[in-house]
C-alpha cells in the first residue's frame, strides 16, 4: 500500500465517505496535497483529536506503514 493516498482510496479503506475523510483532513489540519493524503498522519492526526476509524481500517492503514 501506498504512504499517499487519494480520498477515494482513504474511503475504501477505512469504510467512511469520501466527504467524510475529506472533512476529517480539514478539521485535523491534514495536509491534501496533489489530491493525496499520508495515510499514517491522517490515521494518527484523527485518533489525536478523538475521532474513532474502524479498528479493522485502522489497524490494516497502519501495518501496511510498517508502524
Amino acid at each position: 500500500m501506498a504512504v499517499h493516498l487519494t480520498p477515494e482510496e482513504l474511503s475504501e479503506a477505512t469504510g467512511l465517505a469520501r466527504r467524510q475523510i475529506v472533512r476529517l483532513c480539514v478539521e485535523n489540519a491534514v495536509p491534501i496535497y496533489n489530491g493525496r493524503i499520508d495515510r499514517t498522519l491522517f490515521v494518527h492526526s484523527v485518533a489525536a483529536a478523538g475521532h474513532r476509524l474502524p479498528a479493522e481500517a485502522r489497524q490494516q492503514l497502519l501495518q501496511a506503514a510498517g508502524g
